[in-house]
């Protein structure tokens, strides 16, 4: 049976009470305030949990750390309203208008990267994207090859729903097209305990080029 963790004790805990202070919880669970401090302090700067804020016992003294779970911890519908709004928005159009639909998301996800910077050396420039990408939560990194640059996305923020909508693979692929002036191609996806990171082909010939294709077709 696996063991339950002290952090998970109070995550669980905090679950049930919404709000309390150290003490409250070493209380509740039978633990001393200092080690509630120690999982506490931990469990804030990797966002688990929150400060919620402070209340003083009759006015006086040192004030009274409350804290809760994280929105993080707390979750959301997103992935279901994705979903959702995906299946709603594809299912009645032909292939090519699905594509169409794919192509202009990704090109609204291109925007969001501007339009500056494409006259600098092209190392500059994808150090530039590389930043934007991890903004976006995709834990990016680019190496330079034979062929032409790779990038790599470490993490998949749509990864709730990629199953459902392997589509999102395609706005990727259209996105890094948009994104680097290149005609840009998908070589290997991410699979859990076998393959690490998404990797995306940049063919190095095309960039700068004023017209690309941006609806790439991944090998996959």
């Amino acid at each position: 049976m696996p063991t339950i963790t002290a952090r998970q004790k109070i995550l669980a805990y905090l679950k049930k009470q919404s709000i309390a202070s150290a003490a409250q919880i070493g209380r509740g669970l039978n633990m001393s305030a200092a080690t509630v401090r120690h999982h506490l302090s931990i469990m804030l700067g990797d966002g688990r949990i929150a400060l919620i804020g402070e209340k003083r016992k009759g006015g006086k003294g040192r004030p009274v750390k409350l804290y809760g779970l994280s929105e993080k911890s707390l979750g959301d519908n997103f992935a279901l309203l994705s979903d959702a709004v995906l299946r709603e928005l594809l299912k009645e159009l032909a292939p090519a208008k699905r594509d169409e639909m794919i192509s202009a998301i990704a090109q609204t996800f291109a925007f969001q990267f501007g339009e500056n910077g494409f006259d600098i050396p092209m190392t500059r420039r994808l150090a530039l994207i590389i930043d934007k990408l991890n903004e976006l939560h995709y834990q990016a990194r680019w190496e330079a090859g034979a062929a032409g640059p790779r990038i790599f996305f470490a993490h998949c923020p749509y990864a709730a729903i990629i199953a459902k909508h392997p589509e999102l693979c395609h706005m990727d692929i259209a996105m890094v097209s948009a994104v680097t002036k290149t005609s840009a191609r998908q070589i290997s996806k991410i699979n859990p305990g076998t393959m690490p990171s998404c990797i995306f082909m940049l063919d190095a010939s095309s960039y700068l080029k004023e017209a690309v294709p941006v609806r790439a077709q991944s090998l996959i």
